[in-house]
């Protein structure tokens, strides 16, 4: 199953929330919206910085993964950043994939 690393913050309205319910409390509610699209949850943790919290899951693929950054992020409480993240032997295969390519004004 594809992997995905969702990176967020939180909002003012999404801070005060996480102040009532706790770190647990999004946790859980996070496994359930990735359990709710066919995925699990790897890892979560929150941050300081530039981001709030970050999260790896599986996810069935790209389709689940955009639905749940768009719940996530419609909501108004975080704003959120997806990226793909593939293994080492992925990136081998896409090493001896065959392409073609023109270089812009070549």
């Amino acid at each position: 199953m594809p992997k995905y690393l969702f990176q967020g913050s939180y909002t003012a309205t999404g801070a005060a929330g996480l102040r009532i319910e706790g770190g647990t409390g999004r946790r859980a509610a996070t496994e359930q919206l990735v359990k709710s699209l066919g995925g699990t949850v790897e890892a979560y943790y929150f941050t300081f910085g530039k981001d709030d919290f970050l999260l790896i899951a599986d996810l069935p693929g790209n389709v689940q993964a955009a639905a749940g950054s768009l719940v996530g992020s419609s909501s108004g409480a975080i704003s959120v950043r997806t990226t793909p993240l593939l293994t080492p032997e992925e990136v081998d295969a896409a090493a001896k994939q065959s392409a073609t390519y023109r270089p812009p004004g070549a």
